[in-house]
């Protein structure tokens, strides 16, 4: 190839489809809330490229019956269900230790799963439900597993995160919403932390020498489970928003996997108007989730919080 081919070949797709993800023979992926919507997605194409994929889920009934869907769908994938409940530390740490005993590396870690909108509760750490589940146990759980990671070259953790991130406010003093909770903060504020822990996680792995790099996803507006939660109002103003399956919603995370071009710190979404429909494409995230002073925060609460420090 000429080197104006070669330069051409190396220039990253303006947007991105399924067709367009590599072949992943040799990797081994974990994906969280993989049983179903953007987490089943996932792991099916990972799955059908080649990867060993982990399905890591609360009930596992649910990932074995999505793990035999996938088989359906294409015999011979390789396929593994863990139990990750992320509303319980001790669940994430026996899950980690499962996985660490299965697995001397690991090539992806889709930090899928999520909760958007419930009524007020906690988890069994005394979390608020959505910032418990959505950041902290993902947080526990990328720790605990990341030095399987360090060493593995083209590694990747990705965290989905949401365009609700942009109106997130981190507010320390009330992390748990002992006053004030309202659905919808809560759950941007959790997407917002989702987003600031992706990027204090990347400068880390850099300043470190690290082979891994942490990038962020979100799906724009997919139909999934997600949606069980909304009130009322939400569900029927939902309707008057474009929006496309989990397969489609699935495309940024697939990209900011696999795609070769990819690097660390970046972030994808659809390709569409306002970011809610399309193929994948790299697309900003807000100026406040990228306020490294308040990631650095962030991540040093995160780890008080969780008891989980990080090797890099």
């Amino acid at each position: 190839m000429s080197d104006t081919g070669q330069a051409a070949a190396d220039e990253p797709r303006a947007t991105w489809r399924e067709p367009d993800v590599p072949e992943q023979a040799g990797r081994t992926a974990v994906v969280t809330g993989a049983n179903s919507g953007l987490g089943f997605e996932t792991a099916r194409v990972l799955a059908e490229r080649g990867a060993a994929v982990v399905l890591a889920c609360r009930d596992p009934g649910k990932a074995g019956d999505a793990a035999a869907r996938i088989s359906a769908l294409m015999p011979g994938v390789r396929l593994s269900v863990v139990r990750l409940d992320l509303a319980s530390l001790a669940s994430v740490r026996e899950a980690a230790g499962e996985l660490r005993g299965r697995h001397d590396r690991l090539d992806l870690l889709i930090n899928n799963a999520g909760l958007m909108m419930p009524p007020y509760g906690r988890t069994e750490d005394g979390f608020e439900q959505q910032f418990g589940i959505n950041h902290l146990g993902h947080f526990a759980l990328t720790g605990l597993l990341l030095d399987r990671m360090l060493a593995v070259p083209g590694s990747r953790v990705v965290t989905v995160s949401s365009n609700a991130h942009r109106m997130g406010r981190i507010d320390f003093g009330n992390l748990h919403w002992g006053q004030g909770y309202t659905r919808p903060a809560a759950y941007a504020r959790s997407k917002l932390a989702n987003l600031l822990f992706s990027y204090e996680l990347q400068r880390r792995l850099a300043a470190a020498g690290a082979a891994t790099a942490a990038l962020a996803a979100h799906p724009g507006t997919a139909r999934t489970a997600l949606v069980r939660y909304l009130p009322a109002w939400m569900r029927l103003g939902s309707h008057l928003v474009p929006n496309q399956s989990s397969a489609m919603g699935a495309l940024p995370t697939l990209r900011a996997a696999t795609d070769p071009a990819a690097a660390g710190g970046q972030y994808y979404g659809p390709a569409g108007r306002g970011e809610f429909t399309g193929p994948a494409r790299r697309v900003e995230s807000s100026g406040r989730s990228r306020d490294a002073e308040i990631a650095r925060r962030l991540w040093d609460e995160s780890e008080q919080l969780t008891g989980v420090t990080y090797p890099v």
